[in-house]
């Protein structure tokens, strides 16, 4: 979506420079000793690189449901031995779900692997906007599967150029084109960007990854309840359809080859007809969780079939946010056919209009 289209409270907001935020509400995991890489691959949704790289991977429960998004850092080996820390949105455990420590820990059995909380020490940090960044952060190719499901194609990679970076403690963040860095520093330990990028609240950073197309945590992907594609887990990388036996892998895999992926979770432009603006504004960014409805956009209401399913909205600021739409849906507000809106609690209509962002593959036909 072009800038000029933005609310004036975001493009109000939105850095035009290289930017570091510090992120809040994040948990870190130590997973440590000569047989984690192994214990890894066996839960996770994504390869585990077999030289200590980072990488983006989620957690699954039995279902194939996404339990958690995860960040997997590389960390400095004790003893020569692999370890990893794993940063994860500190509220994705419910009652549904439950703490990703106790979810790891009861897979341990007699691996030799050392699991820690460890989020005490370490503060996370994202940054973006940097012109080194272009380097590396390049469109990628993509695979296309029959059922929808989208996988991006890298290309044969050394230590060196590994997708996500090969520095300890440091993700090139792939989920996107333009996300930039995620970093993980000691407690009160600055990372070097603060020194010549623009220190900008954690908001202006859930701005970026909504404008990206990019969910993350409890909000975005709902725990026990989400399924991988519908929030992009397999565009941006965390599922590897391909490795062997993982938890949730049955389903993720039978979707795969035999179902359909008819969700995907886009960006969305929030407008209220209320003329009191300001007060509507503020109320709906806590509201995510609301259905959005789905309507005919020339047809008087009620007078023919109403379109199947309804969205749900997600995290949202300042007027934009995220949703997870029908992909038919997503086009067909393109097309004109149909226009999504949603009342309010205090009685006020919203009207929401999705976009592909600029980076979604685009299957060639």
């Amino acid at each position: 979506m072009a800038l000029l289209k933005l609310p004036p409270a975001v493009r109000n907001i939105l850095p035009t420079g290289p930017s570091v935020a510090r992120l809040n509400l994040k948990s870190v995991l130590s997973v440590s000793g000569s047989q984690a890489p192994d214990f890894l691959h066996g839960i996770l949704s994504s390869a585990v690189p077999t030289s200590n790289r980072p990488f983006f991977s989620a957690a699954l429960n039995a279902q194939g449901r996404v339990l958690y998004d995860l960040l997997v850092f590389s960390d400095h080996s004790t003893n020569g031995r692999p370890a990893y820390l794993l940063e994860y949105d500190s509220h994705s455990y419910s009652s549904d779900a439950p703490s990703l420590h106790e979810l790891l820990q009861r897979y341990v059995l007699r691996a030799k692997v050392k699991i820690r909380d460890v989020s005490q020490e370490y503060d996370s940090w994202a940054s973006w906007g940097s012109e080194k960044d272009v380097e590396w952060d390049t469109e990628r190719d993509w695979l296309f599967a029959e059922s929808g499901a989208i996988e991006p194609v890298w290309p044969p990679t050394t230590s060196e150029d590994w997708p996500w970076g090969s520095q300890k403690h440091i993700i090139r963040d792939r989920r996107a084109v333009g996300m930039g860095h995620r970093l993980l520093f000691r407690k009160g330990d600055p990372p070097p960007q603060t020194s010549d990028h623009d220190i900008v609240p954690q908001d202006t950073y859930n701005l970026h990854r909504i404008l990206h197309g990019v969910p993350e945590g409890h909000i975005d992907i709902v725990p026990s309840v989400a399924f991988p594609m519908d929030s992009n887990l397999d565009v941006m990388g965390a599922v590897d359809f391909r490795k062997g036996c993982y938890i949730g892998q049955e389903l993720t895999v039978r979707t795969y080859h035999k179902g359909v992926v008819r969700k995907r979770t886009v960006p969305v432009l929030i407008q209220s007809s209320s003329r009191h603006k300001s007060t509507e504004t503020e109320d709906i960014q806590e509201k995510f969780g609301t259905n959005i409805d789905i309507k005919p956009a020339n047809i008087i209401e009620g007078s023919g079939p109403r379109p199947r399913g309804t969205g749900k909205l997600l995290s949202n600021s300042h007027g934009i946010g995220l949703a997870l739409l029908r992909t038919e849906h997503v086009d067909g507000v393109a097309s004109g056919d149909l226009k999504l809106d949603f009342t309010s609690e205090s009685g006020a209509t919203w009207s929401v209009t999705p976009w592909w962002p600029e980076w979604w593959p685009k299957r060639l036909l």
